[in-house]
């Protein structure tokens, strides 16, 4: 079980793919649920950054561990 994602992050693929690109971040959370043709860029990216990656059940659990009120493929978080 995750717990709740806390301090600074971006929810969603947009802004996840942006802050990746700038280098940013340091763990990744992906959806298993996702389609892959949307997150496996974004996968991409993480391991050439180096990140952690942490795989969540579902969509909506993702956007519940981000307090939002909507299902989310992805969110990166910012410091450890």
């Amino acid at each position: 079980m995750v717990d709740k994602i806390v301090g600074q992050k971006v929810v969603g693929v947009k802004q996840t793919l942006k802050a990746l690109k700038n280098n940013q971040g340091k763990v990744l959370y992906i959806a298993k649920d996702a389609d892959n043709s949307i997150t496996e860029p974004i996968l991409k990216l993480a391991k050439v950054n180096s990140l952690q990656i942490v795989f969540v059940d579902t969509m909506k659990e993702l956007g519940n561990l981000c307090d939002i009120d909507v299902a989310s493929a992805t969110a990166l978080r910012f410091e450890d």
